[in-house]
This record gives C-alpha cells, sequence and structure tokens, in this order.
C-alpha cells in the first residue's frame, strides 16, 4: 500500500512557518519511505538472491543501480554476467534487483564475474591454440609435400649422374675404334659432346634447386617448432578446460579459423604480437614453398624432357652411323670381290704371258733346241745356197719376245696394283666392321644401363 499524506484542513490556526517546516519534515520521510519500498523486492528475495544459484542467469541478466554516489553503482554497471554452465536448481528465476547499496552476496559476484572473466579468456585462448595446431598442422603437411619433392629431385640426379656416366662410357668405348681410318671424328663425337653439356647444367640446376629446397625444409621445420612453442605457451592456461570442448579444434587441422577470433594483437590478450608474427612467418614459408614445388615439378618436367631428347638424338645418331657403315662395308665387300677377280683373271693372264714368253726365248740349253726350230736344218740351208734370201725368223723371234716382256712387265705391274688395292680394301673392310662392331656396342651399353628405375613411370611416360 502506497505511503499518502493526509491532506490539511482549509481553516489554519497555527503559524505558516509552524506549518510549511512541519510539512517539508513529512515530504522528505515520504520520500525516504518511497525510496526504501523501491528497495523492498531485494529485502523479500534476499534469502533466494545470496544463494549460489541466484548468479547463475543467462548473460543477458542486468543489475539496475540507483543513485549515482555509490561506488559500487559506477562499478557494477551494465556489466554482462557469465553463461551458465548448468543450475541445480531449474526453478530459479531471473530477478531484476534495484538496490542502493552492495547486496550480502557481494563477494560471490565479484567471484563469479572473476571466473566468466577468466572462462572467456581461457576460450579465447584456445581458439587462438587451436588456429595454431591447425597452422603447424598445415606446416607438417607442407612439409611432407616438400619432402616428396626433394626425394624426386634426388632421383632425377641420380639419373642425371647415371646418364653421365653412360655418356663417359660412351665416349671411351669409341676410342677403341681402329687407328687408321675410324678414329676421325664425326658427328656423333659432337652430339656426345653436346649430351655432355647438356647434362652437366642439368645436373647444376637440380643441384642449386636441391640445396634451396632443403634450405626451405629447414625453415619449414623451424616454423613448425615455432608454433609448437607458441601453442605450448598458449596452452599453459587450458589445463581446466576440457580439450575437446571446442567445435574447432574437432577440424582436425583442416577448417577454417574461427569467425570469432581475435585479428588484433594485444601484448597481454588471448592473441599477441608473438601469436601474430610466428602465424604470418609460416605462412610467408608455406606459400614460399608451395611455389617452389610448382617450380620444382615444372623443372623436374622440362629436364626429363631435355635428358630424354640428348639420349635419343645421341642414340640416332650412332644407329645412323652404323647404318652408314653397314652401306659402306657391304660395298667394300663387292668390291673386294672384285678386285679378287680381276687378281685372279690377271694371274692367269700373266702365267699365259709368262708361258709365252718363255717359249719365245726357248730353251737355256742348245742341246735341248729341237731339230725343226734350228736355223741350220736341212731346209734353210738349201733356202740360203741363193743369194739375198733370208729368212725372217731370227727378228721375229726377237720382236715378238720384246713385246712379251714389256707385256710381261705391264701385267705384274697392273697385277701388283690390284694386290695392293685389294689388300687396302680388305684392311678398310676390317676397320670399318670393327668400327661397327664398337658403335652397336655402345648403343647396346647406352640402352642396357639407362636406369629407368630413377625415375617413376609417369614421369618416364612424360605424364608428370
Amino acid at each position: 500500500m502506497p505511503v499518502q499524506s493526509v491532506p490539511l484542513a482549509s481553516v489554519t490556526i497555527g503559524p505558516q512557518s509552524w506549518r510549511d517546516d512541519t510539512m517539508h519534515s513529512i515530504r522528505l520521510a515520504e520520500h525516504l519511505v518511497r525510496q526504501t519500498r523501491a528497495g523492498r523486492p531485494g529485502s523479500i528475495s534476499r534469502a533466494r538472491s545470496c544463494s549460489a544459484t541466484a548468479f547463475t542467469r543467462r548473460r543477458t541478466d542486468t543489475i539496475e543501480e540507483v543513485g549515482s554516489g555509490d561506488t559500487h553503482d559506477a562499478l557494477c554497471k551494465n556489466k554482462l554476467r557469465p553463461q551458465n554452465t548448468g543450475t541445480m536448481f531449474p526453478y530459479a528465476t531471473t530477478t531484476t534487483f534495484v538496490v542502493p547499496f552492495p547486496p550480502p552476496c557481494f563477494r560471490e559476484q565479484c567471484a563469479e564475474a572473476s571466473v566468466g572473466v577468466a572462462r572467456e579468456y581461457m576460450r579465447s585462448v584456445r581458439e587462438m591454440e587451436g588456429e595454431i595446431r591447425r597452422q603447424a598442422g598445415r606446416v607438417a603437411h607442407e612439409c611432407v609435400k616438400l619432402e616428396r619433392e626433394r626425394g624426386l629431385l634426388e632421383r632425377m640426379l641420380r639419373s642425371l649422374r647415371c646418364e653421365m656416366l653412360i655418356n663417359k662410357k660412351s665416349v671411351e668405348g669409341r676410342t677403341i675404334r681402329p687407328a687408321s681410318t675410324e678414329t676421325g671424328r664425326d658427328g656423333a663425337d659432337h652430339l656426345l659432346e653436346c649430351e655432355k653439356r647438356e647434362l652437366t647444367e642439368l645436373k647444376q640446376e637440380m643441384e642449386s634447386t636441391l640445396r634451396s629446397t632443403l634450405a626451405q625444409l629447414q625453415t619449414l621445420g623451424q616454423c613448425s617448432r615455432q608454433l609448437m612453442d607458441c601453442a605450448s605457451e598458449r596452452a599453459r592456461v587450458l589445463e581446466l578446460l576440457p580439450h575437446t570442448g571446442s567445435g574447432s579444434l574437432s577440424t582436425g587441422g583442416q577448417g577454417t579459423p574461427s569467425q570469432g577470433l581475435i585479428k588484433l594483437p594485444e601484448p597481454i590478450g588471448p592473441f599477441t604480437p608473438e601469436c601474430k608474427q610466428v602465424l604470418e612467418s609460416s605462412t610467408l614459408a608455406v606459400n614460399q614453398s608451395q611455389l617452389l614445388r610448382e617450380n620444382i615439378r615444372q623443372m623436374i618436367g622440362n629436364a626429363i624432357a631435355r635428358q630424354k631428347a640428348a639420349h635419343r638424338t645421341v642414340n640416332e645418331a650412332l644407329v645412323k652411323k652404323i647404318a652408314e657403315t653397314v652401306t659402306l662395308k657391304q660395298n667394300l665387300t663387292i668390291m673386294s670381290a672384285a678386285a679378287r677377280q680381276a687378281i685372279f683373271r690377271k694371274q692367269r693372264q700373266l702365267n699365259c704371258i709368262r708361258h709365252s714368253y718363255d717359249r719365245a726365248l726357248g730353251p737355256e740349253y742348245s742341246g735341248d733346241i729341237l731339230s725343226r726350230e734350228k736355223l741350220n736344218r736341212p731346209i734353210v740351208k738349201v733356202y740360203h745356197r741363193h743369194p739375198g734370201t733370208q729368212l725372217p725368223e731370227a727378228a721375229h723371234l726377237i720382236q715378238g719376245s720384246s713385246v712379251l716382256r714389256h707385256c710381261l712387265l705391264s701385267s705384274e705391274e697392273e697385277l701388283s696394283r690390284l694386290q695392293g688395292t685389294c689388300l687396302q680394301l680388305v684392311a678398310n673392310l676390317h676397320g670399318k666392321r670393327a668400327a661397327e662392331q664398337v658403335d652397336s656396342a655402345v648403343v647396346r651399353l647406352r640402352r642396357q644401363l639407362v636406369d629407368r628405375r630413377a625415375m617413376p613411370t609417369f614421369l618416364q611416360q612424360g605424364l608428370y
């Protein structure tokens, strides 16, 4: 029931000042009584508000304060209450208290407010710690990918070293060709030198890229250690929180950062400048690693193409040289056979000429001359009885012997030239046969020693 002052009578007898003083006291008392009744609901529900359940309300509950002179009013005005984690009294109601003085549960209110601040800070730190660990997971995943690329680089280097060894053995193998005709420099030697220069250049590029990859792996490892140290430092205040209480931590390092994550660094907040520096440096390292992996992929693809092109070019040149050698060897075989046939024919002719020449000279012993060949045989003597009768037999024999001797000498000279030419053809044929065998052995060596296991199948097929 509200307090109301009783109206005075219309006729007054006492003095005006006396009445005014009394009315002033009455109004003041009335005002004080009304103020006291305004805070009465707090006194009525004192037993409930002083319990622990009265401070386990939602964040929307506020404490309204009246008066501006009290320090507690200015301190607790519009302050958010911490979120309820569970109440033991389901019938607790939300009551708004208007009190001009701190309630008896002021210590509980301060303690609960401190718990709320600590809880909010821990939750923010847990979100930050989860983000740092997710970033550490991304860095570790990038380390695994870059380590795989490093393995491919090392395998590519082994393949290049194998190719350089094959090139060296090819050059050494071609030096055992016959020194007379087959040791001259040809196109295959020039291509072997070009292949060596190409492989040396590729090897230097791969070694430089491998050094960059190792340095990037060290950088990623350092970033991972810094992230884990920072996460461990942030986790020092998370002992009282459950490990799986946050949804951001259950993404396994693959989710997106929390929308409520603090982005502005604070020296004494959940997101410190050290955390920002570590996250930025790790993000930069991951981006650099991704670019490096793309460069490695392109470089390995180009190196495989160039290596295959050089190897194929040298093999084709050697095969072409072998084909040319086989063609020349066939021509030499045919020509040497023709030369031997000419030698045999010339030898028979020479034997005939020598036999005719010997017959033209006659026997060496005069007693071996037949009677029909003697110049003093009876028919010749009878023919010489008349003067001026001379037989041309002796002149013909001398002239025929001279002609036969000249033919014999020229035939012997031709035969010697044919024999020398045939020997030269045979020697050249042997050289061509040896050169063909050497080049064929080099081609087989290059095809056998190429280490196809050094690179994966999809790299050998050009599908990289």
